[in-house]
């Protein structure tokens, strides 16, 4: 049995990856641009340094980084405001986890109000003793400093420690860690380069929660 589950956000918790995809377009619109085709898939599952680089990269060296995030920010408060839809098996997970007392955590490359804003919105914030947002590294996905932190706030080994991710940068991450990595993808299916990194692929999170019940994993 593993020690601890940590968990990512979006596409993984919540049904969200295809909404921030959407948001792209309007917050560019605000400074007169369109939308750079591949934007959206090389911005997912980043942060900070990384996701101003990404934007530069993709929206011209001499646009503002800072201002577009701000405006990313607000398009997706906007968005996500009152609901946030939940993947299939995340209740049954987290309440399997905590009948078995494994502690939980959240590592999202999101900020840090909008991860608590969906952990209330879905009534699950109870179950996350440690919570890891992108602003607090300095090194975002797919870097493992984001789930390292996390596991060292939970007092667990990453070899002993379980994440949860969907993106590409993110199972990235965890291999780079150390950890036990299950991908349940979300918008991109699993590739050959993801197979060499995770310990397993799972359909959704019901299949998750039926190989850790079955001692498969960890």
């Amino acid at each position: 049995m593993v020690d601890a589950v940590i968990f990512d956000m979006d596409g993984l918790m919540f049904d969200t990856e295809s909404v921030w995809c959407t948001l792209w377009k309007p917050t560019l619109a605000v400074f007169g641009m369109e939308e750079p085709e591949g934007l959206a898939d090389a911005a997912r599952g980043t942060a900070g340094v990384q996701l101003k680089n990404t934007i530069a990269q993709y929206c011209g060296p001499d646009c503002d980084s800072d201002a577009i995030l701000t405006e990313l920010w607000h398009q997706a408060d906007l968005a996500f405001a009152r609901h946030v839809e939940k993947k299939p098996g995340l209740d049954a997970l987290l309440a399997w986890l905590a009948e078995k007392q494994i502690p939980m955590a959240v590592a999202s490359s999101s900020m840090q109000h909008y991860i608590r804003n969906n952990l209330e919105l879905g009534q699950i914030g109870k179950y996350f003793s440690v919570i890891v947002s992108g602003d607090r590294i300095e090194h975002s996905k797919p870097a493992p400093d984001i789930f390292l932190k996390a596991a060292e706030e939970l007092g667990v080994q990453p070899s002993r420690t379980l994440v949860l991710e969907d993106s590409y940068n993110g199972v990235r991450a965890g291999y780079a860690g150390g950890f036990l990595t299950v991908m349940v993808p979300d918008i991109l299916p699993a590739n050959e380069e993801m197979a060499q990194k995770y310990t397993a692929c799972c359909k959704d999170l019901f299949e998750v929660k039926d190989l850790l019940a079955q001692g498969k994993l960890g």
